[in-house]
């Protein structure tokens, strides 16, 4: 047996234990993480984008210009502002009065990209409920790390980069970078620390998702990454999987450079490209990857070698995914408070119709024919399920404020 000294064991515990407290505090405004929205498959191999549905997007139109993220609990200007620099895209959300509401703003890196729908292109978004604009770009409200000059953008392709503020037609550039505003319908929470580190894992708290703290040490092309992910065993466990687009880019820390993720929870990530388990859309032979330099989301082909960072849950994942069916009733209002009100939509307000009310992970919160008279007001905010359990059987997605 190999004996290993105390002052070793020390140090490492004296390792993680540092780690640990020098992480800064931030801040949550997602409820969860949302799929990309790709449901096509581009490969035979196991372990695709496709193969994965957690959270798939789905937003409620709410009247008014705007509308919520039922994953994220966000709610968004359904119809972007224009065109606009940087300083003015600030000065737009603060002034912006939209929806009955003036507490809106730009989005950090992260939400912007949350929002983009990697399963289309041009635009990169559910065009049901976001227009169609001119936009070559979005703005956000970070800038690089280091930099005054360089924001982060989303952009019309499905990607993720660190811009020159003058490339847009109203700074003297000749590109369109467009704003669109957010607000959080529910105040953020305040996390002490993102990363729960483990000797050889890391959650993260924000998304509920274990990784790989080190990296593959080789690299390799796409199809290669997915097939390793399949029969890999690491900690012990074996349902690890290739992360999609918008997982691998939750990770990336806009404050960081060279790399962009944080070297103490994620030893040897240097700055590299990552793969991720998403195609393009409209280019079957190239994937999306995160380049750890700077964090910048663009793609590949597909038999070229990147690196990899394999990942498993989240934990709290949904477990219960009723289908959703054109409902002959509505529901109001939507989102809601305290109070949830139907209406069927033939034959005007309907009572004592057997209803069923659970949560993402399929728990029962309330079954009954008297659902107008309950008070749903002490519910934590997020997503729900309404079913009718008679005499029709129809699902449809609640957002509780």
């Amino acid at each position: 047996m190999i004996r290993v000294p105390n002052i070793i064991l020390l140090a490492t515990a004296f390792i993680f234990w540092f780690s640990s407290q020098a992480q800064a505090q931030v801040q949550q405004t997602m409820l969860r993480l949302p799929d990309t929205g790709q449901t096509q498959s581009f490969t035979p191999t196991p372990g695709e984008d496709a193969d994965y549905n957690i959270y798939p997007p789905f937003f409620i139109v709410n009247g008014g210009g705007t509308a919520t993220d039922t994953v994220t609990g966000l709610m968004w200007q359904q119809t972007d502002g224009g065109e606009m620099s940087f300083e003015n895209a600030l000065n737009y959300c603060q002034n912006l009065q939209l929806g009955g509401f003036t507490d809106w703003r730009l989005p950090t890196a992260q939400e912007a990209f949350s929002l983009l729908n990697h399963g289309v292109q041009n635009p990169p978004l559910n065009t049901a409920v976001f227009p169609v604009s001119q936009a070559e770009y979005w703005w956000t409200g970070e800038f690089q790390a280091g930099s005054t000059s360089k924001v982060w953008v989303t952009n019309a392709g499905g990607g993720i980069g660190n811009h020159p503020k003058t490339e847009t037609l109203s700074a003297g550039g000749t590109k369109r970078f467009h704003v669109r505003a957010v607000r959080d319908i529910s105040m953020p929470t305040q996390i002490a620390a993102q990363f729960d580190i483990h000797d050889s894992t890391v959650v993260d708290k924000l998304t509920g998702l274990e990784w790989m703290r080190f990296p593959s040490a080789d690299s390799m092309n796409w199809e290669n990454a997915l097939e390793r992910a399949q029969t890999f065993v690491y900690d012990a466990k074996s349902d690890w999987r290739l992360p999609n687009v918008k997982e691998l880019e939750s990770l990336n820390d806009e404050t960081r450079t060279h790399p962009s993720l944080d070297e103490n929870i994620f030893p040897g990530i240097g700055s590299r490209k990552y793969w991720t388990s998403t195609s393009l859309p409209n280019q079957a032979t190239q994937a999306w990857f995160m380049d750890t330099n700077f964090g910048v989301v663009s793609h590949d082909l597909k038999t070229l070698n990147n690196y990899v960072l394999l990942v498993r849950g989240p934990a709290d994942a949904i477990t219960h995914t009723p289908t959703l069916t054109k409902a002959s009733f509505k529901v109001f209002p939507n989102p809601f408070s305290n109070r949830i009100y139907i209406e069927n939509l033939n034959a005007g307000t309907t009572e004592h119709q057997e209803l069923e009310l659970t949560d993402c992970l399929g728990r029962r919160i309330y079954s009954g024919k008297n659902i107008q008279e309950q008070d749903f007001g002490s519910l934590s905010p997020g997503l729900y399920f309404l079913e009718t359990i008679s005499p029709l059987h129809q699902t449809l997605r609640l957002i509780k404020l």
